[in-house]
């Protein structure tokens, strides 16, 4: 069945967690020619440019609805930083690290670009991103939430690193794009 924007789904909202620093080394870079880099201070342009090209497809519209300001003072906020996943030059997916919370460490966003999905980038960025988070001192707790409403992989991936399941909660969101009812698991 095709769901169409501004139809109203139900979803499911799930929390995870590592407690422990993982037991994997820092990963190995996949062939060609790829490299994270720390973006610091990024502009909103250029974190909304991903946002949207990473989870246009998976409903990530919540940042949209905030100001400007807000959005500014997230990226520029000494205690969060944003890493950018470069393929042949290009900008293919990013990740958020937000230690804005003592001890805590929140995998704020996630997630690449169409293009760039299954050639094993995913599994070698979320690896980085958790030894990455785990990197700062006083790091003891490392979440991040996913949704049925994200691409189909997601939630598995970040189990397969070590992250367990801590709760999960139903919610109703407006849709913003077509998609079909068989696409997201509830």
């Amino acid at each position: 069945m095709k769901l169409l924007p501004g139809d109203e789904i139900s979803y499911e909202v799930f929390y995870l967690e590592m407690r422990t620093s993982p037991k994997f080394e820092w990963p190995k870079k996949p062939s060609g020619d790829i490299f994270i880099s720390n973006s610091v201070k990024p502009s909103s342009r250029y974190f909304f440019d991903l946002y949207k090209a990473v989870g246009g497809d998976y409903e990530w519209t919540d940042k949209f609805e905030l100001p400007t300001s807000e959005i500014d003072f997230f990226l520029c906020h000494p205690l969060v930083r944003m890493f950018t996943f470069f393929k042949d030059g290009w900008a293919a997916g990013f990740f958020m690290l937000d230690y804005r919370v003592t001890g805590i460490c929140d995998l704020a966003y996630f997630g690449l670009v169409p293009e760039a999905i299954g050639f094993g980038y995913g599994k070698y960025m979320l690896k980085v991103a958790v030894k990455e988070g785990w990197n700062r001192n006083g790091t003891k707790l490392l979440t991040v939430n996913t949704n049925s409403l994200d691409h189909p992989n997601a939630l598995p991936l970040y189990k397969k690193i070590g992250f367990m399941l801590k709760n999960k909660k139903k919610a109703t969101r407006v849709l913003t794009k077509s998609r079909y009812k068989d696409s997201y698991k509830m």
